[in-house]
């Protein structure tokens, strides 16, 4: 028999769980702490068949003018056991159900899978397309990773190894690393883009209480003059891009490849499975989607906002 418990979780053993399963930066417990202190509302549940849990899943809310509330389940349930899409269905409907807020409500799904028949969510509506990004398994060898690299963006690589280009770690307190958030505030505005609240960045780094385990910052210089920056956030084994910026110079010297495969060495090395580039969207960005995609990394399209 499948039960649902709403928040009786130790954070300790959500965290063991998030990092074997590698999950996303989603459904980190710091990521929803860092969330209520935002203003948003978070709730977390486990789901137990007899005895056994078999699914975590963490929850961000809001209430839309006052009324109805929309939750939303992003980049989950963690599933812990194998599941048939049957059991998996029970799951979704048992989460919809006891959600702890008031109704008029709409709980949302966007399931970190791939649209199969193993999905368990087929007979609901589906009001989303899927989120796509790019996902490097790093439990591959260096010269696996390095001849996965898409032969342009390997050429670029290696002049940009072979340039004045040095690459060097940033700090990871707030002060080390503030200009390059304020310059991903001006390319925002800029260009338009969307991403998480800059002041969540902060937050999350705060909330890991390792900064050093948490963050990776590495910025390319040609002299005294930095050029080009990247920051990823660590989460369990897994890890997300977050912020990049170049000047022209760096852009000319191809800093960003010299950058991220620095980042895929480092994050390796602590012991990081899988390497999330932090979507694609081939119409808006489609150079960047190239750029990613080059990494020789696996296009990952997930199966859609359910409801």
């Amino acid at each position: 028999m499948m039960k649902v418990i709403w928040e009786q979780m130790d954070q300790h053993a959500w965290d063991a769980v998030h990092e074997q399963q590698a999950a996303p930066l989603q459904q980190d417990w710091a990521y929803g702490s860092c969330m209520k202190a935002l203003g948003v509302g978070v709730l977390r549940s486990v789901v137990d068949q007899d005895g056994t849990p078999v699914a975590y899943a963490q929850w961000i809310y809001r209430k839309i003018a006052g009324l109805a509330t929309i939750s939303l389940c992003s980049r989950g349930p963690m599933w812990v056991q194998p599941l048939t899409a049957q059991e998996k269905n029970q799951v979704y409907a048992l989460l919809r159900q006891s959600l702890p807020v008031n109704k008029p409500r709409w709980a949302l799904f966007t399931p970190e899978e791939t649209d199969t028949t193993q999905l368990g969510l087929s007979a609901w509506r589906r009001v989303m397309t899927g989120y796509a990004t790019v996902m490097i398994d790093l439990t591959q060898s260096t010269d696996d990773l390095r001849a996965a690299l898409d032969s342009k963006w390997r050429n670029r690589l290696a002049a940009a190894e072979s340039s004045e280009l040095k690459v060097q770690r940033m700090g990871v307190l707030t002060a080390q690393y503030r200009w390059l958030l304020e310059m991903e505030i001006a390319q925002r505005t800029a260009r338009g883009f969307q991403g998480l609240p800059i002041p969540f960045i902060d937050a999350y780094i705060l909330a890991r209480k390792q900064a050093n385990q948490t963050v990776l910052n590495l910025r390319a210089d040609v002299g005294r003059d930095r050029v080009a920056a990247m920051m990823f956030l660590i989460h369990g084994q897994a890890a997300t891009y977050q912020v990049g910026w170049s000047n022209d110079q760096g852009r000319d010297l191809n800093a960003h490849n010299l950058l991220l495969w620095h980042a895929i060495l480092a994050l390796k090395e602590r012991g990081v499975r899988f390497f999330d580039l932090g979507g694609i969207n081939t119409q808006r960005s489609a150079g960047i989607a190239r750029f990613k995609i080059g990494t020789g990394g696996q296009v990952s399209i997930l199966a859609g906002t359910y409801l």
